[in-house]
């Protein structure tokens, strides 16, 4: 294997990390949000504020490691992307800073405020939103290169059907993943209202899944016939995602296997996630850019990958205490022991 292979597939884990735990974070702030409006929040406000409470702050971490690291990998990158994604990234950051900053002054600061709370939870939604678009770049036919830089062409990205199938789909795989955690979580906790509750929402979002997926596949036909063809070429691993969606789906409708029903999430979107990044290879932006073309010197391949290796070791540990000791604590989930924070 070589470096550059390497490197892309970390970085792609890392994307992976963030892209579940972040769903599960924005996915719990909408729907706090939404209990709000809908009169329900005292059956879901106790149980998500557990889950978020000590979540929250790390859910970044990813997010973070992976754009240093594109960056580091593949300096071309910045190039490429760092003029056309101002605008987009831009407002991502804004976005994250406003969640962020909400959330605070609602948990710490005044608790059950209706508008931190609606602020959090839509800023959640627009988040991964805003971040889809550069999926949709990277497909290609938004970007030329005029006078030897790069320049995107906002109107077609906006008014592309690809595009908005591809945010669409963003949506709705954060409340189904967030559905779906959350069950099993209010299950785990004992708290069969909101389990109920939480069930009733992952069903609900589960045919939306399936119909922008489905979407997406269709305008990319249109959109460019390479590309759908280098997805087709795995069409087996999609095949196989969209039957372990139907065993989460069966666990989830059957009212048991709740913990069952997470890990065959964890592994569609697993499955799905990277078949998509492998049907990319070896464009990071096509059809400009490969992993080949903009990669960096060998010695800085090695250094960053020494430097991940150890970030992780730092991570890992860091996140399997988080998790015992509160996501995955019996005692906290039940809310018989109180984080201190």
């Amino acid at each position: 294997m070589g470096l550059e292979i390497l490197g892309i597939t970390v970085l792609w884990l890392f994307l992976f990390g963030y892209v579940i735990i972040a769903s599960i974070d924005f996915g719990a702030g909408f729907f706090n949000a939404y209990s709000i409006l809908t009169g329900r929040s005292h059956i879901l406000t106790n149980i998500i504020s557990r889950y978020l409470s000590p979540v929250w702050e790390v859910t970044n971490v990813f997010l973070v490691f992976f754009f240093v690291g594109i960056v580091g990998f593949f300096p071309k990158t910045a190039y490429y992307y760092g003029t056309i994604l101002l605008v987009p990234i831009s407002i991502s950051v804004v976005l994250l800073s406003i969640r962020g900053s909400y959330y605070a002054f609602e948990a710490y600061v005044s608790k059950g405020h209706k508008g931190y709370a609606f602020a959090y939870g839509g800023a959640g939604l627009l988040i991964p939103a805003s971040l889809s678009v550069v999926f949709t770049i990277s497909e290609g036919g938004f970007v030329e290169i005029v006078n030897g830089g790069p320049q995107l062409d906002y109107w077609k990205l906006y008014t592309s059907p690809l595009s908005w199938s591809i945010v669409l789909l963003s949506i709705v795989a954060v409340l189904y993943i967030s559905a779906v955690f959350l069950t099993w979580y209010a299950w785990k906790a004992g708290d069969q209202p909101a389990s109920q509750l939480m069930r009733k929402y992952a069903l609900i979002w589960a045919a939306p899944l399936i119909i922008t997926a489905v979407g997406i596949v269709y305008e990319m036909r249109s959109h460019n016939v390479e590309r759908f063809e280098m997805m087709g070429n795995l069409w087996m691993v999609f095949a196989l995602s969209a039957i372990l969606f139907i065993f989460t789906i069966w666990c989830i409708w059957q009212k048991r296997h709740y913990g069952l029903a997470v890990i065959l999430l964890i592994l569609q979107f697993a499955l799905a996630f990277f078949a998509y990044g492998f049907s990319h290879y070896p464009y990071l932006l096509y059809p400009y850019l490969t992993i080949h073309e903009g990669f960096t010197n060998t010695e800085m391949a090695l250094a960053l990958v020494i430097a991940f290796i150890a970030g992780l070791c730092l991570l890992i540990p860091s996140l399997y205490l988080l998790f015992r000791l509160f996501v995955f604590n019996k005692g906290y989930v039940r809310g018989e022991r109180k984080e201190h924070v």
